[in-house]
């Protein structure tokens, strides 16, 4: 598995930005896909995760009812839409992949993503 993350930049506080995370490497019927942040000095956390098939989503608390998670089959990339950006939303945003078997279930530990990719940086300024 093979994820590129993309789209990071400098925003204004109030504004949007997309990022991207194109996956290779494997059929993801039976993946999620997630996007995880860390601010400088602090931990990874969850932000928004998807099953690949099937469009079920959720978030953290924290960005709920402002980032949206999607996909683009024809193009192998899960998008993360964020509006209403503060500047507690800069941080390097990664996107990671699971493998989730015969049952779906809902994961926003860190450890239980197997796959990552490089991250962006997404910069939100006051």
């Amino acid at each position: 598995v093979q994820l590129q993350a993309s789209g990071g930049g400098l925003v204004q506080a109030g504004g949007s930005q997309t990022i991207s995370c194109e996956a290779s490497g494997r059929t993801f019927n039976r993946y999620a896909i997630a996007w995880f942040r860390q601010a400088p000095g602090k931990e990874r956390e969850f932000v928004a995760a998807r099953r690949w098939n099937g469009g079920l989503t959720y978030y953290a608390d924290s960005v709920k009812g402002r980032f949206t998670i999607s996909r683009d089959n024809a193009k192998n990339t899960v998008y993360l839409q964020m509006n209403s950006l503060i500047p507690e939303d800069t941080a390097i945003y990664f996107c990671a992949a699971r493998l989730w078997g015969n049952h779906w279930y809902k994961e926003d530990n860190v450890v239980k993503y197997a796959y990552w990719g490089q991250g962006t940086l997404v910069t939100v300024s006051s």
